[in-house]
């Protein structure tokens, strides 16, 4: 069986999806399923540094140590203007995949509203070849609400034909394919989760990190961990800290993103009263990232939306208790298994539980250890891959063409 996963981008600046799909492939690989992907350079305002036009083994970094998987780069358009950088058009790419897309018994497309997963769509669906697609929560109302007005004729003239000819969508929560059923798409649906490569532990991780920040031994740290950006909700967890500057802690904002949001984070701390006691790292990977994550004692994501929420199953991973808001998909997940807090997305419930979080620490500490538990048990790739398998095998047994 041979697979062709499709996205814009795999660069580490453009946050989980990217990591996650890297680590999808080596999980299919190792079942033995022949994987590969096809991928634009783009790496944020910049191109990576990586040969286009052939398949190169792309190495997994900290993802798995020293492995690789198969990529197919292809040159983004790069002009000056923003927002056709961020549609990552790539002509190379297009020929590519008339040239070759019909080698593939099955393409897994991620990300939708991007020309290189749209352009697969259509090119499948010319040829034959069956696709299912990811679509990475870009069809949830959060979403859609950004610049809704394009997203609304771009689904409605292209999009949507291209999901519904699908062979299914691969969502990743009971929340994802609660918000997708308005929209009247009929291709079939299931949902698998992200998995998770579980992390190496880090001996004395708590006092290295806070001999790192040059921090007290016993100061409780607060960590948010993703991409900067409005839909992440720090206007809300940051003025709920603000509330609570009598207490004594640490907040750690760990991620990246437009200089001009980071100049907005920067005054909301400071209006806050907090700025003295935050540290903003930027994006971080590898060891500092599983440093923060095993030495920090509460993680919050009080976030608009979230398909999933990759680091906050990371961060159960690491035996943190954590800060949710119903927007996040996996909320559920956490209030059902008691692994930490889920807030309605305002300042004063955020407030509330955090509250709660500084008044019965034993009880935190019994929230990650839960949390880590249910990782452990129920979020790996080799799961993932498993299930997957049985799905692209399913899928490819089906003989009958798909309709253009």
């Amino acid at each position: 069986m041979r697979v062709l996963h499709v996205i814009p981008s795999v660069a580490p600046v453009r946050g989980g999806p990217s990591e996650a799909i890297l680590a999808m492939v080596n999980a299919l690989r190792s079942a033995e399923i022949n994987a590969e992907i096809a991928t634009t350079n783009d790496n944020g305002v910049d191109l990576l540094d990586v040969p286009t036009g052939k398949c190169v083994n792309y190495p997994l970094g900290t993802i798995e140590g020293d492995k690789s998987v198969p990529i197919w780069f292809f040159p983004r358009f790069s002009p000056n203007y923003h927002p056709v950088k961020e549609f990552a058009f790539s002509r190379e790419m297009t020929q590519w995949l008339w040239q070759n897309i019909r080698k593939y018994d099955l393409l897994h497309v991620h990300a939708i509203f991007s020309y290189a997963s749209t352009a697969t769509m259509v090119i499948a669906r010319l040829q034959g070849v069956p696709y299912i697609v990811r679509p990475l929560g870009q069809l949830c109302q959060w979403s859609l609400q950004q610049s809704a007005q394009k997203k609304q004729i771009y689904l409605k003239l292209i999009e949507k034909a291209n999901l519904n000819r699908s062979r299914g969508l691969h969502l990743t929560s009971v929340q994802e394919q609660q918000e997708i059923h308005p929209l009247g798409i009929s291709a079939p649906s299931f949902i698998l989760p992200h998995g998770l490569n579980l992390p190496s532990l880090i001996p004395d991780a708590r006092n290295k990190l806070r001999r790192f920040f040059n921090l007290p031994l016993d100061e409780p740290i607060i960590l948010f961990l993703s991409r900067l950006h409005p839909k992440k909700g720090l206007e809300y967890l940051i003025p709920s800290l603000g509330n609570l500057a009598h207490e004594r802690f640490t907040l750690i904002i760990g991620g990246d993103g437009s200089q001009e949001y980071k100049s907005e984070i920067e005054s909301l701390l400071v209006s806050s009263g907090i700025r003295q006691r935050t540290y903003l790292p930027g994006f971080v990977t590898g060891e500092m990232k599983n440093l923060l994550l095993q030495g920090s004692d509460l993680f919050a994501l009080t976030s608009h939306s979230e398909n999933f929420g990759v680091a906050v199953i990371e961060a159960m991973a690491s035996g943190l208790p954590v800060l949710v808001t119903p927007g996040v998909a996996l909320a559920s997940v956490v209030s059902e298994h008691e692994a930490g807090y889920v807030s309605e997305l305002n300042v004063k419930a955020i407030t509330s539980c955090i509250e709660g979080y500084f008044r019965y620490p034993q009880m935190a500490k019994e929230m990650g250890n839960r949390g880590q538990k249910l990782v452990s048990q129920s979020y790996t790739w080799d799961s993932v891959a498993n299930h997957l398998n049985h799905i692209y095998q399913e899928i490819i047994s089906q003989k009958s063409k798909l309709l253009i």
